[in-house]
């Protein structure tokens, strides 16, 4: 029965070896010792999906832990505004628990919107009054709370429209919440009983703020943004990786001549320039599509490219792989430490041409939770808060001012030209726009204004335009900010993620309507786990589903391989991953990592195969859909 489920999900594994068997009253209330180490570490860190059942759960008991961990510890949120729009209403009854269980809630972004904050904001304070109201000898006296930090280091946004909630009862006044903000300037402080007391200080505190990076702007700017055009004409859609390979690496090179360094040990012959860019694309499979297309074309007369296509559909070791290699080279912190690390030691060696072009070939995934440091980046932009962010890696690690473009951005996407309507939406998968929030045009030059892309910081996400200067359909930033209010604060006409609280108790909180509505991370679209394990021989890796084992249901606890039909898979083959003057940076042999990385935890191969070689890839067999994968390229769809 439901209820018999177990209380984390069944490939969940927690980490701790502290003894939880010691406390006090779970020892005598959980059974599950995965639940057990999850409440009683002294720190989780953990993606959200650890915590989001807390208000989630429909039946069964998954909402038990999570929901125990809210009511002993606070709540720290990295990059809140990362979340799709859809996820949000997920995101705010997190938050909106965390006040009802009494925790506290810090959120941390350099990017956060004024509309987000306020939503937020208005959530806790919902549940914080309800918190209050049954607690201690006083219910409802402010100092009996404890303070919650509405910022974290960088933070920033504005409170232009604040938002409505139920009164307050004269018998239980609303409790004033300590709110704190920090960032690098300084730090401020202010009791907010009110929503409209939180946004006049919020408003306040990123005013500051963006005075602050102005006045820091006109001192050093260490990212400079020039557009470039990118135009497909009335070539065919199969045409358009070609074209923007070129493109791109033209962009590449240009970047690379104004903007590299000199290798220290390469003075004979002539010293060697070596710049590390960054290739960022909105989508896996284009961006694969690219990657192939750059081995095709090759590299000019004199230049050397290596390529890491870095994306999220790799098998686990794989990925951890190529994080791990792009850690240390992108760690410029002693700019120089780089050319004495030995994997680009070798590679700068073994090849004579003077200019060397280290390229992250990369998705959105490179935007956020990477401490990377590029020389330059070429952008196919998807939102303006994407652009902050990836400019946010561009000369992270060194000071000193730059005095030419170290970004290139497309002044358009490739699904502008693969839709070739304008009436429908361009930058969205991601991206904000959508049928109801279309853009009037998907050119750059009229979507950002000069500020907004000449030096590209996060000022223009931290104060909304006042309404007189308010141009959703006309300027990328505008519709950002339009869409954020439109799904965070309160809307008289449809359900957003402020129903939760805004709505009357037994309309919300008491049904689980709106989690049938507004699933977290909601997805039709079929997937399936795969993994690459050894074959009989063990001399070479194939391509198996994870089904579950038989006899059991599809939330059991045991599962096994079976071996699919050979036509779900298309190996692409090793001399189409490599051209003249270009060649894959990083691990290319699946086997010997395989291998290398059993040996190191003393597994066997199979069962490490099956832990660290699984990807989870999206699969409709109505549709026929079937894979391909390279090492170097990861899994994308393959339509033959």
């Amino acid at each position: 029965s439901a209820s018999a489920q177990a209380l984390v999900e069944e490939d969940g594994h927690v980490v701790f070896e502290g003894n939880h068997e010691a406390h006090p009253v779970l020892q005598r209330v959980l059974h599950d010792p995965q639940a057990a180490k999850l409440l009683v570490a002294p720190l989780l860190v953990c993606t959200i999906d650890h915590l989001t059942p807390a208000t989630e759960s429909q039946r069964g008991g998954r909402q038990i832990a999570p929901m125990l961990r809210l009511m002993s510890g606070d709540l720290v949120l990295d990059e809140p505004d990362d979340f799709d729009l859809a996820d949000l209403p997920a995101l705010t009854r997190l938050v909106h628990w965390a006040g009802l269980l009494g925790a506290r809630v810090l959120l941390s972004s350099a990017t956060l919107p004024p509309a987000l904050v306020a939503g937020l904001f208005a959530a806790y304070r919902a549940g914080r009054t309800q918190f209050a109201r049954n607690r201690g000898q006083r219910p409802g006296a402010a100092h009996m709370l404890n303070p919650v930090s509405t910022a974290g280091p960088g933070d920033a946004a504005s409170g232009h429209a604040g938002s409505a909630s139920a009164p307050a009862s004269p018998t239980h006044p609303s409790p004033a919440i300590c709110c704190l903000w920090v960032d690098e300037f300084g730090t401020h402080a202010a009791d907010c009983a009110d929503n409209k007391t939180f946004a006049s200080a919020h408003h306040l505190f990123a005013t500051r703020r963006t005075q602050h990076l102005a006045q820091a702007a006109e001192r050093e700017v260490r990212r400079r943004a020039t557009l470039i055009p990118l135009d497909m004409g009335k070539l065919p859609v199969r045409d358009h990786a070609a074209r923007f390979a070129q493109l791109a690496c033209q962009a590449a090179l240009a970047l690379h001549a104004r903007h590299h360094s000199i290798d220290p040990r390469s003075s004979t012959g002539g010293a060697k320039r070596v710049s590390f860019g960054l290739i960022r694309m909105a989508n896996i499979e284009p961006l694969v599509n690219v990657a192939l297309a750059l081995y095709q074309q090759g590299a000019p007369q004199g230049v050397r490219i290596h390529l890491c296509t870095y994306h999220s559909q790799y098998p686990l070791l794989l990925r951890s792989a190529i994080e791990q290699q792009l850690d240390q080279a992108l760690n410029r912190r002693q700019p120089d430490a780089v050319f004495s690390l030995p994997d680009i030691r070798q590679r700068i060696d073994a090849h004579p041409e003077a200019d060397h072009l280290f390229i992250v070939l990369g998705s959105p995934v490179t935007e956020v939770g990477r401490d990377h440091d590029y020389d330059w980046a070429v952008v196919e932009p998807s939102s303006m808060r994407s652009l902050i962010q990836l400019a946010g890696r561009v000369r992270r690690h060194r000071t000193g001012a730059c005095t030419s473009p170290n970004l290139s951005v497309l002044a358009t996407n490739l699904r502008h030209w693969k839709n070739h309507d304008p009436s429908k939406p361009a930058f969205c998968k991601p991206g904000f726009e959508a049928t109801h929030f279309l853009l009037n045009s998907h050119d750059l030059h009229t979507l950002l204004r000069p500020h907004e892309r000449d030096v590209i910081d996060s000022r223009p996400r931290l104060l909304a335009a006042m309404p007189a200067d308010f141009k959703r359909n006309d300027r990328l930033v505008d519709l950002e900010h339009a869409c954020m209010r439109d799904t965070m604060l309160p809307s008289p006409t449809c359900l957003n993620a402020a129903s939760w609280w805004h709505l009357p108790v037994a309309d919300a909180l008491l049904t689980a309507v709106l989690p049938q509505q507004q699933p977290f991370r909601h997805d039709t679209t079929p997937t399936e786990d795969v993994v690459l394990a050894p074959n009989d021989d063990g001399d070479d890796y194939v391509l198996k589903l994870l089904v579950p084992a038989q006899g059991t249901s599809a939330g059991g606890h045991q599962r096994t391989t079976a071996l699919e039909s050979a036509h779900l898979e298309h190996r692409i083959p090793d001399e189409q991953v490599q051209g003249p003057g270009i060649a894959p940076w990083g691990q290319t042999d699946y086997m010997a990592a395989l291998h290398a990385l059993a040996a190191s935890m003393d597994m066997p191969v199979d069962t490490c195969a099956n832990r660290f070689g699984g990807a989870t890839l999206r699969y409709d067999k109505d549709s026929g859909t079937k894979w391909r994968f390279h090492p170097a390229l990861g899994f994308t769809a393959w339509t033959g």
